[in-house]
Parts: C-alpha cells; sequence; structure tokens
C-alpha cells in the first residue's frame, strides 16, 4: 500500500531553520506530483508547496515564497521542504501529499510533523 512518512519536524526559534523530509513508498514516485500543506490550530488545511514530477517546477504559496524551498530527490522516492527564516505563524502540522495530475486531486497523504516556532 501506498506511504508517505514525514519527518524533520520539531521545536524551534523564530530565525531559525529545518528541513522536512518525506520518504514515498508503495507508489512510482516518478509519475506523482508532490505537494506539502500544513494545518494550526483551529484553521483550515493550507497549501504551501508543489513541485512537478518531471521537470521539477515549484509552485509556493505566497505566506512562504522566498523563505521555503520544495525540491526532491526521485532516486530517493523523497521530498523535501527546507524551511528558512521560520515565524511563530509557521506554526502548525506539515503534511506531504501525492498528486495525481489527470485529476488534481491528492489521494495519499503522510500522517504528518509538528513544526513549532516560539517567538
Amino acid at each position: 500500500q501506498v506511504q508517505l512518512v514525514e519527518s524533520g519536524g520539531g521545536l524551534v526559534q523564530a530565525g531559525d531553520s529545518l528541513r522536512l523530509s518525506c520518504a514515498a513508498s508503495g507508489l512510482t514516485f516518478s509519475n506523482y506530483a508532490m505537494g506539502w500543506f500544513r494545518q494550526a490550530p483551529g484553521k483550515e488545511r493550507e497549501f504551501v508547496a508543489r513541485i512537478s514530477q518531471h521537470d521539477f517546477s515549484t509552485y509556493p504559496a505566497d505566506s512562504v515564497k522566498g523563505r521555503f524551498t520544495i525540491s526532491r530527490d526521485n532516486a530517493k522516492n523523497t521530498v523535501y521542504l527546507q524551511m528558512n527564516s521560520l515565524k511563530p505563524e509557521d506554526t502548525a502540522i506539515y503534511y506531504c501529499a501525492a498528486q495525481i495530475l489527470a485529476t488534481r486531486n491528492y489521494p495519499y497523504w503522510g500522517q504528518g510533523t509538528q513544526v513549532t516556532v516560539s517567538s
């Protein structure tokens, strides 16, 4: 079965950096675009960034543009989210997800990793 496993979350101070990883198994990773989403307490899930499967085009949300970078390694079936200049408002559970381009849906999701940024 498909599994997406995030790691790399933690507690950091404002201005620090973190690198999240998401290891995928049970699917042909190079056939899927990959996305990162986040959900803060009491808020709806929010799109963070997306990377295409072949040309590695990236699409960050305006809220993280210039601070977060999404990347992938198809040989390792892994997608990354480099987060720099973290702010307290970045505090959330971060999820990776695999996208089927034909439907633009994200049918596969990881369990999430907590990122907490203290001021």
